[in-house]
Order: structure tokens, then sequence, then C-alpha cells
């Protein structure tokens, strides 16, 4: 397994981790996702081990904290051999101060985390959106007190803008507080808008990235292909929603090289799209989903094989979309603006 380093800190990650989004299934939403028990979950985790993948990737809003709960049980007895990220700003509960970045908030949502999760400490510990409520400064003090604490160790920020990343970045340098040192976000095959600012963000700031969604909601497993009807599975189950909105076309064609590929490498086209992301800048480290043993094994197969320079191309090539403004219009300029990879 391969290891980097978690952004502009001393951590080092594998470049794969497990989603445990697929923990528990106990509301209709998470249900499509997946309904794994503490039975399957705890094979999960052993297999992961067995592989070098020793960082999982949870939320408390996950089915509603039962995500946590799962993976607390599953990991019980071995806390010291593996890394955690849970996520805390989204609504918990139905009072007005069970949701958002404040103080209040945070400090009870951490703690409510390390109960489910049954460990002392979190290794990395994400702002899930952007509080446009609470001042900066308040969560990222919170945030400073929990780490003086030792409740967690690092701190990243997720789905935010380049704005509210850059933000946040000055007033952690400002104040004096610690900083996000990685980004979880979207990125796959079928979805670069990272790529368009928070890309340049991250390597410029020392921000790596954590992708989520890899697969681009499950669309590039290979279930989704032209003129052809869509296998079961998350999206024919009606599990679109809360996902990125997708050009049927563009899917389509990616869709087509990317079985081409699988078949030139004789890998499959899940393994192809995972292996591109580990190429990109500024990616420290894949967040893969599985709804069971089957498919965790399927994503571990990403890694420890080489796409060509030639096949990366095509993939560039026909995934490459029209950016918007104003994007499109730095293009032109390039030789004093140039960009991480092309659009």
């Amino acid at each position: 397994m391969e290891f980097r380093q978690l952004g502009r800190s001393g951590l080092k990650v594998p470049v794969l981790s497990l989603g445990t989004g697929t923990f528990g299934g106990t509301n209709e939403f998470f249900k499509r996702w997946g309904e794994t028990d503490v039975k399957e979950a705890s094979r999960m985790v052993d297999i992961c081990l067995e592989h070098g993948v020793n960082f999982f990737d949870t939320a408390d809003i996950y089915s509603n904290g039962a995500s946590e709960e799962i993976l607390g049980a599953a990991i019980k007895g071995r806390r010291h051999e593996l890394l955690i990220a849970t996520k805390a700003t989204f609504t918990a509960g139905p009072g007005p101060n069970q949701v958002g970045s404040s103080r209040y908030h945070l400090i009870n949502s951490c703690e409510a985390s390390l109960k489910r999760l049954g460990t002392d400490h979190i290794d990395l510990y994400f702002m899930h959106g952007f509080d446009a409520l609470t001042p900066v400064e308040e969560t990222l003090s919170a945030l400073e007190h929990l780490i003086q604490q030792g409740k967690i160790r690092y701190i990243g920020c997720s789905n935010f803008s380049g704005w509210q990343v850059m933000k946040s970045l000055a007033t952690s340098e400002r104040l004096g507080l610690n900083r996000y040192v990685v980004y979880q976000g979207y990125y796959s095959l079928i979805g670069r808008e990272y790529e368009w600012e928070l890309m340049q963000l991250g390597q410029d700031q020392g921000v790596g990235l954590m992708v989520w969604s890899p697969l681009g909601w499950g669309r590039l497993t290979g279930k989704i292909r032209r003129n052809q009807p869509i296998q079961a599975g998350r999206i024919q189950s009606g599990g679109a929603a809360g996902g990125p909105l997708v050009n049927e076309e563009l899917l389509y064609n990616v869709v087509d090289v990317l079985d081409e590929i699988a078949k030139e490498t004789e890998k499959s086209i899940a393994q192809v799209a995972l292996n591109w992301l580990m190429h990109r800048p500024t990616v420290c480290n894949i967040v893969m989903g599985a709804r069971n043993e089957e498919q965790l094994r399927q994503n571990l197969g990403a890694i420890n094989f080489y796409l060509s320079s030639e096949q990366i191309k095509r993939l560039d090539q026909i995934s490459r979309v029209h950016p918007i403004y104003p994007y499109w219009h730095q293009m032109a300029f390039d030789s004093r603006n140039p960009k991480p990879t092309k659009w």
C-alpha cells in the first residue's frame, strides 16, 4: 500500500481509505447506500488492514450516527492500528443549535462522535460544509480547543468553495491557530470541477485532497453503459438523489473509453477510474465505498498497476468539459497563469 503525506502535515495516510456511508442504512436515504451491519463491517475492516488500508472515514450524519457506532464496534480492540476521520456541521438533531459550526455545536458533536466511535480521540475532524452564519474565528478557535484537549489531531474542510477555504486558512495564520490540512471533495472522471480553482489553491497552500465519490456516485462501476438497462445498484434503486448532476453523453463517452482501457489493462472499469485519480495533483487519499466484501476487494485492486501516459491522455481528453467563467477566460493566459491540469 502506498502512503502519502496528508497535505502540509506530518501524517502519512494510505492512498485508499474506506468510506463507511454504507454502514447502517437506518434511514431511507442511506439505505440506498448500503445496510452493512457490525459483523460485515468487522470483516471489511479485517480485509482493509490485511491490504494496508488503515484509514476509515465516516460522519455524524451517516445513518443518524449509526455509521459511527458500527465502525466503533468493528474496530474495538484495535483502535491503535488505524486512523479515523469523521465530520460535523450538518443537522444532527431538531434543536436550533444542533446544526452548523458554532462552538456550541462542534464541541457537543465531537463528544457525541467520540462516544459512538468508542474512542478518546479522532485523528482527522472535518467541517462537513461551510457555515456562513458562524464567524470563521469561532469555528477555528473551537477546533483549536478540541485539539489542545487531545480529542482531535488534525482538521480538514469539505465542500467549501475556494474563497471559504482561503478565508479559513488566512484566519488560522492571523490568529496562530491550527489550519485545515486537507480538503475532502468530489472529484471523478465525470466531475472535474475541482480542478478549476480548488486544485490550484491546494497546490499553493499545501492542502491535500481526499476524494469522495471517486466513481461518480456509482456511475463509473460498469453498471451503466450506453444503450443498456441500468444494473442493480444505488442508481437503479433511485439513489441518485443528493448526488452530482451528470451529463449523460459525457458519462457514456467516458465509460466507453474506460471500457477500452479496462480490456487493455485487464482491470475493471472501476479500477481504472480510481487509478486515474491517483495520478492527479494534490490527491493524497481516495475514499472508496463498498456495500459488501466483493465490492471492497474490487476497489482494492485499483492499486499496484500503472496507466500509460497515452491511456491517461485519452481519459483526460474524453472527460474534459468547457469551464465556466472566469476559468475559460484564464485559459487564454496560461503563459502567466499555468494550471496543474488541462481542463
